[in-house]
C-alpha cells in the first residue's frame, strides 16, 4: 500500500516537534538579563533555564553550573520540569506509535483499523504534547513579563524572553500542526471504510398469509345418526 502524504508529514512534523521540545527542555535561555534603566553592564550576559544557569563574560567562555539543590528550586520551576519532561515523554511514545503505524501499512493482511488507530493515537499524543510545552513557556513568559513591568523588582533582577520559549512556541505549533494532520488521516480512512463497507439492512421476514394448495379448511363438522 503506498502512503498518505498526510501519514508523512504528520509524522515529520511530529519528529521535528520532537526534537524542538527536547532542546526547550535542554537549553538554558529561558531567562535572559536584560539592560534596562541604569543596568549598562553589557559585557556579562546571565542565562536562566530549568536545569542551569550560564554567565557569559566577554572574552570569557560560557560557564554553567547546573542547581544544586532540588528543594531549593521556585514551584513554578519545578512544575516546568516536570511538564517538559512528560512532555519529552510523550512525543517519544507518539512517534514510536505513528512509525509502527506506518509499518503495519506494510504488512499484507493486517487489519486497516488498526493502522487507522494507531496513526490516530499517535496525533492525539502530539496534540497532547503540545499542550504540555505550551502550559511551562506561557506560565514562565508571563513571570517574566510581569516582574520585567513590576516597579518593585530590582532592576539588575528583571529578566527578558530567553530563546528557549520561542523555541518552545515554534515546537507547540509544529506539534499541532502535525497532530492534526495524522488525526485529520484517521477520520477520512475512517469515513472511506464506511463508505467501502456499508451497513446491511436485513430485510423483515414476508409471511405469506394465502392458504396453500391442497390444504381445505373446514370450519364446521356435522354428524348423522
Amino acid at each position: 500500500m503506498t502512503f498518505n502524504p498526510l501519514q508523512i508529514a504528520g509524522l515529520v512534523l511530529g519528529f521535528f516537534g520532537m526534537v524542538g521540545t527536547l532542546a526547550t527542555a535542554l537549553l538554558p535561555q529561558w531567562r535572559v538579563s536584560a539592560f534596562v534603566g541604569s543596568n549598562i553592564i553589557v559585557f556579562e550576559r546571565l542565562w536562566e533555564g530549568l536545569w542551569m544557569n550560564c554567565i557569559r563574560q566577554v572574552k570569557v567562555r560560557l560557564q554553567c553550573k547546573f542547581y544544586n539543590s532540588l528543594l531549593a528550586l521556585p514551584l513554578d520551576l519545578e512544575a516546568a520540569r516536570a511538564l517538559m519532561c512528560v512532555a519529552v515523554a510523550l512525543s517519544l511514545i507518539a512517534l514510536l506509535i505513528g512509525i509502527s503505524g506506518m509499518k503495519k501499512i506494510q504488512c499484507k493482511g493486517s487489519n486497516e483499523r488498526v493502522k487507522t488507530y494507531l496513526l490516530g493515537t499517535s496525533g492525539v499524543l502530539f496534540i497532547l504534547t503540545g499542550i504540555f510545552v505550551l502550559i511551562p513557556v506561557c506560565w514562565t513568559a508571563n513571570i517574566i513579563i510581569r516582574d520585567f513591568y513590576n516597579p518593585a523588582v530590582h532592576i539588575g533582577q528583571k529578566r527578558e524572553l530567553g530563546a528557549a520559549l520561542f523555541l518552545g512556541w515554534a515546537s507547540t505549533a509544529v506539534l499541532f500542526i502535525g497532530g492534526g494532520l495524522l488525526c485529520g488521516y484517521c477520520c477520512c480512512n475512517r469515513k472511506k471504510q464506511k463508505n467501502r463497507y456499508p451497513a446491511t439492512e436485513h430485510p423483515a421476514p414476508h409471511t405469506d398469509k394465502r392458504p396453500q394448495n391442497g390444504t381445505v379448511l373446514s370450519k364446521t363438522s356435522t354428524s348423522y345418526v
